[in-house]
């Protein structure tokens, strides 16, 4: 090589290394996965990334987005927790389609396919990761009536298995002769390997039939095989058991469902032939959404009383509330994701923003973390009226958010 262009080699080598080094460090960080969409329903859904790292100079801070090409019909859930894949699952229900995104290298996500009605099946809700690394969804409606000879099966879903490329591994009709006239929509799953078994939820997305869901399912994780459709406890208040909707896996083994009626039911004898249901515990008003559970600890977004509540299920039957955070006068939560990374708990609601909370996991105190701050300083993450990287100007309503692993 001339020495010249050899010498011209090296400049442009010092130049770009800063660059590829600072590339580099801000792709190692961690972060935020907030599905977006346009609160006005003009524009369309968004993946924003946010800086998740405490020690960051930038903590909560927008890093970019990537846009898709479907106009907000109401984006709504992804994945829970982020997946070894680093191939994140997120839906607009509404519009009945689901999005995978790359986030493998988080400073530049990408869309990597979207899927919308699956072997007859259609609007998933929620996903959970198998142990094969596939996804299992909930599909709310079949496209037709199921019917099993001449026997109507009224309203009905399916499970449906889907790997990280889009594709269809397997699926299952959650119909039940024995439930013919009950709603059966699939919503929220819990997926136990350990027993061979899923619990799934029934509840849903239409207003009208809210009352109507009032059952959960268990299955055989294997063959994906319904074994049982159940009703949930009543309870003494007679509403707590409405609209189930996210069952989670206790430190003791239960299965802990939450409902729109802000109940908390219990489900035990999972593998056995006769599960059984218990409303353990209820939260003021209704409308409560996605809980996380923490050690002994689950934390409940409660949106009637503007907050965080977190109770101690070391004793599963008779649960007590140990802390409780209003987040705002006027902030009603939702969304709840756990990250045991840094120890922070993100939130969700019906407003612009999103914030970062502490949960102390041995006393179950719940505190707001004001170090994460957009560029206005006030806690928590801005999504009002701003300008986004993809080049669109409005306000963002965010739901489902997953912490990078």
């Amino acid at each position: 090589m001339p020495r010249l262009l050899f010498v011209f080699a090296l400049a442009l080598l010092a130049i770009n290394a800063p660059a590829q080094a600072q590339q580099k460090a801000g792709a190692s960080g961690h972060y935020l996965f907030a599905w977006t969409g346009d609160a006005a329903s003009k524009g369309n859904d968004f993946l924003a990334v946010i800086d998740a790292d405490p020690a960051s100079p930038s903590y909560g801070h927008l890093v970019t987005t990537v846009t898709t090409d479907q106009q907000t019909m109401y984006a709504h859930h992804t994945e829970y927790t982020m997946p070894a894949s680093g191939m994140l699952f997120a839906n607009d229900h509404d519009a009945g389609r689901t999005f995978i995104f790359d986030v493998r290298d988080p400073l530049h996500p990408k869309v990597a396919t979207s899927f919308t009605d699956m072997d007859g099946y259609m609007h998933p809700h929620s996903f959970v990761r198998l142990p094969n690394g596939h996804v299992l969804g909930t599909f709310q409606h079949a496209h037709h009536d199921m019917h099993i000879g001449d026997e109507h099966m009224g309203t009905s879903g399916a499970l449906v298995e889907i790997d990280d490329t889009g594709k269809v591994i397997r699926s299952s009709s959650n119909a039940d002769p024995a439930f013919r006239d009950s709603l059966l929509s699939p919503y929220g799953l819990v997926v136990l390997p350990e027993l061979d078994r899923i619990v799934t939820t029934n509840s849903s997305m239409h207003d009208d039939d809210i009352l109507r869901g009032v059952t959960y399912q268990v299955w055989r994780l294997s063959d994906l095989k319904l074994l049982k459709t159940e009703y949930l406890d009543t309870g003494d208040n007679h509403y707590g058991q409405i609209s189930p909707e996210e069952p989670r896996l206790g430190p003791d083994g239960a299965v802990y469902i939450q409902t729109l009626g802000c109940g908390i039911e219990r489900i035990t004898a999972i593998k056995s032939d006769a599960p059984k249901s218990q409303l353990v515990y209820t939260f003021p008003g209704n409308w409560c959404g996605v809980p996380t559970i923490v050690g002994h600890y689950l934390v409940q977004s409660v949106p009637a009383i503007q907050s965080i509540v977190v109770i101690d299920i070391a004793d599963g039957a008779k649960p007590i509330e140990v802390s409780r955070l209003k987040v705002s006068d006027t902030f009603k939560p939702h969304w709840t994701s756990w990250d045991a990374k840094t120890q922070r708990l993100v939130v969700t609601g019906r407003e612009p923003r999103l914030f970062l909370l502490k949960l102390d996991t041995a006393a179950g105190a719940i505190t707001m973390d004001e170090t994460f701050h957009d560029t206005d300083g006030k806690p928590g993450f801005n999504f009002e009226d701003r300008a986004w990287p993809h080049g669109w100007k409005g306000t963002g309503k965010p739901h489902g958010v997953v912490f990078s692993r």
